[in-house]
This record gives structure tokens, sequence and C-alpha cells, in this order.
């Protein structure tokens, strides 16, 4: 199995796909330049650069869709999908529910996602709460390179909008390019396990709302999606010591949803603890204990989430985001409540 990083395997994900299909087009700003083995390989005319307009790529790209092209749209970060929502909210998820079915719009967001790299508030969001809210969307995030691959496949083969959500802290070109910027002062707490991995060969596809149970345990389940993921099975090792058992669950995909693995999990140890780099309010992690609460189940329940405003200083960045220390509280709260 050959070893990539989490952002090589989304691009050889979009190669496999644009050599399958020649409707598969990639636009964005800069995209020759970053994508530069594609642009070579495929030209200007599959491979286009955007002006520094997401409203205007991201609305011709609904066009585009709706008239038979398979177009994937990079934004340099999610945040920056507030500046084309009408084209996301009212269009792309609304498309063929408004058309009875006659239109769609296969679009692929690739949309780097999160912080921990020091680039404030309005560029380290994550967002999936908000943008997997929206019926007629699919949300799915990758947490490992085999992931990254996987997912990125289904979403280029699913017939409607896709947002690929992609944790910039696992991706050594998002993290150079936005993060470290040259500078060799500057470091990142990175999980090794999601910034390099196996994938296999030949490449398998992730279905959509499928989770995957990345520990098994029967005392506490621990959900979570990208970075998150990496902390809480890191925490979960620690809290084995303790003689604490946790069930951590990768979720992957945030709409649809993998409610079944979630009740099975949380039906067998009764306590959840949601690990969420989104917001507290109003998101993932309330959520999922609506989902819990709805199939007839009454676990104890702990969150760690983002509470406030991502500050751009990196030691105040790291005590906002989920963490470890964080992690680890929450979990042994839980247990000592039942």
């Amino acid at each position: 199995m050959p070893e990539l990083g989490l952002g090589a395997a989304v691009d050889l994900a979009i190669e496999h796909a644009m050599v399958q299909d020649d409707k598969v087009i990639l636009l964005g700003e800069d995209v020759p330049m970053l994508r530069a083995p594609l642009f070579a390989r495929f030209g200007p005319n599959r491979v286009m650069a955007a002006p520094i307009s997401e409203s205007a790529f991201l609305g011709a790209a609904v066009g585009a869709a709706m008239a038979g092209l398979r177009p994937v749209v990079e934004l340099y970060m999610v945040d920056f999908v507030a500046v084309a929502f009408d084209a996301v909210l009212n269009h792309l998820a609304k498309i063929e529910a408004f058309s009875g079915g006659e239109w769609t719009a296969p679009v692929v967001i690739r949309a780097p996602s999160g912080g921990g790299y020091g680039d404030g508030g309005q560029h380290g969001q994550s967002l999936w709460g908000s943008l997997a809210s929206i019926p007629g969307l699919s949300v799915v995030v990758a947490s490992t390179p085999a992931d990254a691959y996987g997912l990125m496949s289904t979403a280029l083969a699913h017939d409607g909008p896709v947002i690929f959500m992609e944790p910039k802290l696992l991706s050594d070109e998002w993290l150079e390019f936005l993060g470290r910027g040259g500078r060799t002062t500057v470091t990142f707490d990175v999980p090794e396990d999601g910034r390099y991995g196996e994938v296999p060969e030949p490449p398998q596809s992730v279905d959509l709302g499928r989770a995957v149970v990345r520990r098994t345990g029967d005392d506490v389940t621990v959900v979570s999606v990208a970075v998150g993921v990496h902390r809480a099975l890191e925490a979960a090792s620690h809290l084995e010591d303790d003689g604490v058992g946790c069930e951590v669950i990768d979720l992957r995909s945030l709409r649809p949803l993998d409610a079944t693995t979630l009740i099975e999990s949380v039906g067998k140890t009764g306590r959840l603890v949601v690990v969420d780099e989104d917001y507290r309010e109003f998101g993932l992690s309330g959520e999922l204990a609506a989902v819990c609460l709805e199939a007839g189940l009454a676990p104890a329940f702990g969150r760690v989430c983002v509470e406030e405003t991502q500050p751009f200083a990196r030691h105040l960045e790291d005590a906002v985001l989920p963490n470890v220390e964080r992690i680890t509280k929450a979990i042994t709260s839980v247990m000592n409540t039942c």
C-alpha cells in the first residue's frame, strides 16, 4: 500500500475522476498553480483559474453542472463560502427539489477547513454544522489519507452537491502555504496518523453516511471528525491506563449521518462525548444528542467544542480548539456522573 499525504490523496481522487470522465472540471482561484500536475495533464479548458470572486465562480459552477458538467470548485478555505452562500443555500441545495428531479447539480466544493495554524477566526473555522443543516447538501470530512481519497471519489460520482471538508492542519500543502509561510520558527501540533497514511491499491471509495469505529471500548462513546478524531484517540489512549474504555467513532459524513453506528455504540456505553471543532451552539454536538434522545437513549453527555471566536495567537487558539486536555476532562466528568 502506498503512503500518501492527505492533500495528495484528494488530488489523486480528482485525477482519477478526470481521467475517467471528461465532464469533470476543476476551477478556483490560483488552481493552475495549486494543482500544477493536473493543469499540465488536462490543460486550461479543464483546470481553470477563476477571478477572486467566490460568488462568481461558484455561481458559474451551478450553471455548468445544470448544463451537464461535473465541476470541482476549490475554495482557499471554507470561511469564504460565506461570500457565495446564496449559490450554496438557494441554488445548489434546492435545484433537484424545486425541479422535481429534472435537474441536478453535481458540484463538489473542496473546502479546506479548521484551525490550529494561527490564521485567525475568519480563516480557521470549520462550519460543517451550519452546512450540514441545509437539506439537499451532502457534507463529508476526512481524517485520514485513505478516507480523503475514498470520500472525494464518492463525492465526484455523486449526482448532487457535496461539500468536501479538508482539514488544513492535516494537509502539508495548506499548512505550509497558509500557516508556515516559509518561516522555520513556527510549529504546529499535527497528528501524524492523519497527516500521512496508507492508501489501498487500488484505492477504495467510502460511502456517504457511513461512520467508522476507530477504537472500541465499553465505557464511553467519543464521536468526532477530522483533527478531533486524532485528539480523541490520544485522550482515549491516556485514559486506558486509568481503566476507561473509550469507543472512538469517526463520523466521516455529517449529512447523511450514520445514526445507526452512533446509536449502537451509545446504547452499549450509556455515555456520549462529542468532540467538535465547530461552534457549540446549534451545531453537530447538539444534533448528535438529539439523535440519541429520539432513539430512546438517555446517555450521560458531554461536549468539547469551540465556544468563542478563534484568536490569532497560537497559544490562545490551542486553548479554544478541542485539545487532549479538554477531551480528557470531559470524558472523566461523564464517567463520574453515572
